[in-house]
């Protein structure tokens, strides 16, 4: 699995406007990708060759509420950019990995994503993602 950088860091958030307001106002930021997926509304900025995206929920049971909820705006995951993750995940399921998505999903900007088990991972959620571009 050849691992390509790391595509964006995750923050949970409390409240979606006040965070893309001061990405935007302190460090001029700009917004590029604005979506919601379920319950999960999300931010995307880049920065360089990776990006901050900026998760909040309208769901009070999310993993993102409750993470909120526990320690305020919180790092969520990080995501790296695969090139091909039907193939990675196999070769993460081979290494016994646990994975919380056997098979890719629908994410941001119409990416496949996948998210590995954090008992694997040193309790930090991973999300693998392969673009659609």
């Amino acid at each position: 699995m050849k691992i390509k950088r790391i595509e964006h860091v995750a923050i949970a958030v409390n409240d979606m406007a006040d965070s893309m307001k001061m990405l935007e106002n302190i460090f001029g930021f700009e917004l590029e990708l604005e979506e919601k997926i379920g319950s999960t509304s999300l931010a995307m900025y880049p920065i360089g060759e990776t990006y901050i995206e900026l998760l909040e929920s309208d769901d009070p049971k999310s993993k993102i509420n409750g993470l909120v909820s526990e320690k305020q705006q919180s790092l969520y995951h990080l995501c790296f950019e695969v090139d091909d993750i039907e193939e990675a995940l196999d070769e993460l399921r081979e290494k016994g990995v646990k994975l919380l998505d056997e098979k890719p999903r629908t994410g941001h900007g119409g990416a496949k994503i996948a998210f590995l088990n954090p008992e694997s991972t040193g309790d930090i959620l991973i999300e693998l993602a392969e673009l659609s571009h």
